[in-house]
């Protein structure tokens, strides 16, 4: 673990984008005038620390980009990313109501963010869009909706998203090559005319100035009658002061260098000293800042991986090798008990996560611990 040390490596960037679909099987692209590289995107934008969710920084961007509130449907992926050249990203996606005719011809886009924009059969997205946004797209758009959302990593499936599509290289990359936009500068003029506008900072000044959030992996065991293990942190870590603070086994995301699932390994088997697998991705839950909570504690917004470690056997409990800097004790508990040790966000976070068990598809997307809307 690595709660003294600060927030170091553990800080990452987020995003939500939107899947408009429409009653043709096509999906909304847009075109960023600023960007020369990869001109091609869905609509959405980058984590405000005054968005109380992913959600509402998905329904802000569409607001301020295209001049209309969406009506958004359950979130489709939750992917991260890694890059030597910026931070992380924890990218959302979510699916929305295919837009009517009449609500498409009301586009009235923000000409510095939105330079014009097609809808695509996913064959087509997947050339325009650049390559890690064409596997998050091609995947949400070829896995069974009742799979979602799914559980992307470097937009690649992991988890369960592994029993319903395969990994697999992206399309030819193709841009704006022989697309056609709507709401051009220059209607029916193909897109590449239009011209680009400069950014309104460089790429590595513009990195510089975007929120973090943290995050943190979980893992929920079970024992043969269903209770919950529990560990307790020593006094000086938590809201609670010197009062016994209880939170399921894992820590921080060291997001500059792994993986969430990757994290709730090491976590594992740095408190427990077990060597296991996480299982299924059992709930997201997002924790906002006092910027959007003024209940908050939090300098900023934390996202919570909850992994299934499945049911646990005697031997295997008696094998537990605490991590004491770190660690008091650990404790098996009723869904009762459970409930009167954790704080009520915690509880409420379990609590799902158990649920998800029980049903297929992909995690419950929480945000303090209650059902995200």
């Amino acid at each position: 673990m690595t709660e003294r040390t600060g927030h170091a490596g553990r800080e990452l960037l987020a995003a939500a984008g939107v899947l408009f679909p429409d009653r043709r099987g096509r999906v909304l692209v847009v075109r960023l005038p600023y960007d020369r590289e990869h001109p091609v995107a869905v609509p959405g934008g980058g984590w405000e620390p005054q968005d109380r969710s992913p959600r509402d920084t998905a329904a802000r961007e569409i607001a301020e980009e295209l001049g209309f509130t969406p009506r958004l449907g359950p979130l489709a992926c939750l992917d991260w990313t890694l890059d030597h050249s910026r931070p992380p990203i924890a990218a959302h996606l979510y699916w929305a109501d295919p837009l009517t005719p009449e609500q498409a011809a009301a586009i009235r886009p923000d000409r510095a963010e939105v330079g014009g924009w097609a809808w695509l059969t996913p064959e087509e997205a997947g050339h325009a869009l650049p390559p890690r946004l064409s596997r998050r797209v091609t995947a949400c758009l070829r896995a069974p909706r009742s799979a979602a959302p799914l559980e992307l990593e470097d937009s690649l499936p992991a988890g369960h998203t592994l029993d319903h599509l395969a990994a697999g290289p992206p399309p030819a990359y193709t841009g704006l090559a022989g697309l056609r936009l709507e709401g051009a500068e220059s209607p029916g003029v193909a897109a590449r005319a239009p011209g680009l506008v400069a950014p309104p900072l460089d790429r590595e000044a513009y990195i510089a100035t975007r929120p973090r959030i943290r995050a943190k992996a979980r893992t929920v065991f079970t024992d043969r009658a269903g209770r919950v293990l529990l560990v307790r942190l020593r006094p000086w870590d938590g809201p609670k002061g010197k009062v016994p603070y209880w939170v399921l086994p894992g820590g921080g995301v060291e997001a500059d260098r792994e993986l969430p699932r990757a994290a709730a390994r090491r976590e594992v088997r740095e408190e427990l000293g077990w060597a296991c697998e996480p299982g299924r991705l059992l709930a997201v839950d997002w924790l906002p800042g006092r910027d959007a909570d003024p209940a908050s504690t939090r300098d900023t917004a934390v996202l919570v991986y909850v992994f299934d470690g499945g049911t646990v056997t005697e031997e295997r409990l008696a094998s537990i090798a605490l991590a004491e800097d770190e660690l008091v004790e650990w404790r098996l508990c009723d869904p009762a008990e459970a409930r009167a040790l954790l704080s009520a966000s915690s509880w409420a976070r379990t609590s799902a996560a158990l649920a998800a068990r029980g049903r297929p598809g992909g995690p419950a997307e929480l945000v303090g611990g209650r059902p995200a809307h």
